[in-house]
């Protein structure tokens, strides 16, 4: 007969392996006075690039060597246990790879509960436990640490988080009860709710330190054997870590909750159902025992293991760590010609911005261009000056930040190009301007130098149309701002060649972008599909629907609402993409005359900075004559109803390789929501892909949990 547990773990476990080895505690005597401390090293036996995670058989090893340390404490062996991690990984929590097996709420209660078993073991030794967080530590992998007496960290650690409301789950083997009780409700629920909804923010080691998740911090260099003698100190007395009592405050818990559903609010508008259950669990930790509040959890875990949001976030995590690396349709990398120089024309913002991520990835010399000495300056100044930023953070070092500031350079003559493998332009939208630059550019460079374009929407093959060698030019899209966006759009005109575009993806790839190829059409994917969703949103509005009602009928769709998006993009750079769509597809794309108003008026968009709307953009709005006010169910329909038309038309042109690369471009692009899988499994789970397409647009089960 097949277990439970045998059913969930069917699927390939990478088993975390408990290795423990005995240490004399530096610092604790000698000899029979010496303190002695079993060193478990949580390690996968792969490198890192595969992080450490636990799994049903994980769990059930890390128990069994938790009852044996057990044993060993209270025979008088041991005196002290500690946990880290193989190099530059502690553990990154649990293997989700098995979820899709777990088609029973049985089943994810007993994963939950495992956890606790095994965690809460290790809280209740008998001797004092310490986890020394060596490197990227999540999920699960921070709750064993905070399952721990005592925690140092390195200060080299560059991810530290709680992200599981990110997923559409809740920290779910401790995290929700043991976090607010150690450093206070309001600094957990950024951990466990914020962080998470903000695009999945991390905290680097020195944060985590400062929010007092570590006890001590150390360089990177020693940190094991610093952690140890400060272990030692410990133990001896010498040190003495005290304690905040965060639970007699009522109101602070309170009060943080409510600051927490608001902001859960205005990501999600209530659509998912992870912030509400996590802010639930954190809210009671403050009068809960620890076997209540782990029970609660395992609740919660339970219901939203079972749910769509957690199968869509999984479907997304799926894109981003793996369709991400191997992207469909590229050429053979063999084909990809080496750069050693790049040229930038333009120097502004944008240019400068790529100027900075060349020279910082591909550590090799970037000469910008532009009309005048003084653009020039300023666009090379925004550089320097971001390095010597990133140096008096510790970012970089004063060598490294001397290399980098060495290796761009500016001129306004394009001579400097002569000798570059990679030139790309970053200069206004304009068809005859880009045109212009690629002619100028040509007269210079050798013919295998690769042109790409920054463009947002024009045709690649148009520009490339009038060159002696077209075959070399090719879309090369970053979205703002270039050092935090993931997504690079790639495509290829109708005459680029092979090498061209193999060294487009290599290029992209050493950039530590999310490359996507696209077929040239009218603003590729994310400005495409953005454009028919805000303008149907902006329609909607202009006839007659209240703004607020709109923005409450597209909740938790995009990160943010579509006016306060604009605001961010410009008003003038969303009029130009309304109207190229315009132009290409037609009438399905709307151009708002009160947008053409606002641009007019030269307005930076709807709201003043406190999130009001600006009286004199609102003296501009033209109310319609017979205003239609839908409801909020009508909204969202409609604009979902769109979205989908234009997935099924993209998809049937071939703008993207498959429907994934669509949701890939709208996550790591326009910010949208893992647990909504990006919006195709949203349209399928919401009836849309049927009623407008006469179909599913996933297969079943990818995305969804399955019947």
């Amino acid at each position: 007969m097949t277990t439970t547990a045998e059913k969930t773990t069917q699927h390939e476990e990478v088993v975390t392996h408990p290795i423990v080895q005995d240490l004399t505690v530096p610092g604790t005597g000698y000899g029979a006075e010496a303190k002695v401390m079993a060193l478990i090293t949580l390690d996968n036996g792969h490198d890192h690039t595969k992080p450490n995670t636990f799994g049903l058989q994980g769990m059930t090893e890390l128990q069994g060597v938790v009852d044996t340390l057990r044993q060993r404490a209270e025979a008088g062996e041991i005196h002290a246990v500690g946990i880290t991690g193989k190099p530059f990984i502690f553990a990154v929590g649990a293997d989700l790879t098995g979820v899709p097996t777990v088609t029973r709420r049985e089943q994810a209660l007993e994963i939950s509960q495992a956890g606790h078993r095994a965690f809460g073991a290790i809280a209740d030794l008998p001797v004092p436990t310490f986890a020394f967080v060596n490197g990227a530590v999540m999920g699960g992998g921070l709750e064993i640490a905070l399952a721990c007496d005592y925690r140092t960290i390195s200060a080299g650690v560059p991810a530290l988080a709680l992200p599981e409301v990110f997923l559409g789950l809740v920290p779910g083997w401790g995290g929700a009860y043991l976090l607010p009780r150690l450093i206070g409700p309001e600094n957990a629920l950024k951990v466990i709710v914020e962080n998470p909804l903000s695009m999945n923010r991390m905290l680097k080691g020195p944060q985590a330190y400062r929010l007092g998740i570590a006890d001590a911090m150390f360089a990177p260099g020693d940190f094991l054997e610093e952690s140890l003698r400060w272990a030692g100190r410990v133990l001896t007395g010498e040190v003495s870590v005290e304690r905040t009592d965060h639970t007699t405050d009522e109101a602070a818990w309170t009060s943080a909750a409510a600051a927490a559903r608001a902001l859960a609010d205005a990501k999600t508008a209530g659509r998912s159902p992870s912030p509400y259950r996590a802010i639930d669990l954190v809210e009671a930790a403050r009068t809960r025992s620890r076997d209540e509040g782990f029970a609660a959890e395992d609740e919660a875990l339970g219901d939203l293991l079972m749910g769509d949001e957690l199968r869509a976030g999984l479907y997304a995590f799926d894109l981003v760590q793996r369709r991400a690396k191997r992207p469909a349709g590229a050429p053979d990398r063999s084909l990809a010609r080496k750069v050693t120089k790049v040229g930038i024309v333009g120097a502004g913002l944008m240019a400068s911005q790529l100027a900075l991520l060349f020279a910082q990835r591909l550590e090799v010399p970037v000469v910008m261009t532009d009309l005048d000495e003084e653009r020039v300056a300023k666009g090379v100044g925004y550089v320097h000056n971001e390095i010597e930023q990133m140096l008096g953070k510790g970012r970089l070092n004063q060598d490294r930040a001397n290399r980098l500031r060495a290796l761009v350079t500016g001129s306004t003559s394009k001579d400097g190009f002569a000798d570059a493998d990679f030139v790309i332009e970053a200069v206004f939208e304009e068809m005859s301007v880009k045109q212009q630059v690629f002619a100028e550019v040509e007269a210079v460079v050798s013919a295998e130098c690769v042109l790409a374009t920054n463009t947002s929407s024009l045709s690649i093959t148009e520009m490339a149309g009038r060159l002696e060698h077209p075959e070399r030019v090719v879309g090369f899209h970053f979205f703002n701002p270039v050092a935090v966006m993931p997504l690079l759009e790639i495509i290829p005109g109708e005459q680029t060649d092979d090498a061209t575009l193999a060294t487009a993806f290599a290029v992209g790839r050493s950039l530590k972008k999310t490359c996507i190829l696209v077929k040239d059409s009218a603003s590729f994917i994310t400005n495409r599909l953005l454009g028919r969703f805000m303008g149907e949103f902006s329609k909607i509005v202009d006839e007659g629907t209240d703004v607020e009602v709109a923005n409450k009928a597209i909740g938790g769709l995009a990160p943010m609402p579509p006016f306060v998006l604009l605001g961010l993009v410009g008003p003038a750079i969303a009029l130009h993409n309304s109207e190229t769509l315009h132009r290409a597809f037609g009438d399905r794309f709307y151009v708002s005359k009160n947008l053409q108003k606002i641009v007019e008026a030269r307005k930076p968009g709807y709201y003043l900075p406190d999130g009001s709307l600006d009286p004199e953009v609102e003296a501009l709005l033209e109310s319609p004559e017979s205003p239609v006010a839908l409801s909020v169910e009508e909204t969202r329909e409609r604009i979902l109803s769109v979205i989908a038309e234009e997935v099924g038309l993209m998809l049937q042109e071939g703008v993207a390789q498959a429907p994934m690369d669509i949701d890939l471009a709208m996550i790591t692009g326009a910010g949208f929501q893992f647990w909504n899988g990006g919006v195709i499994p949203l349209l399928d789970r919401e009836g849309i892909s049927e009623k407008v397409l006469g179909r599913r647009i996933l297969p079943p089960g990818a995305a969804s949990v399955p019947a």
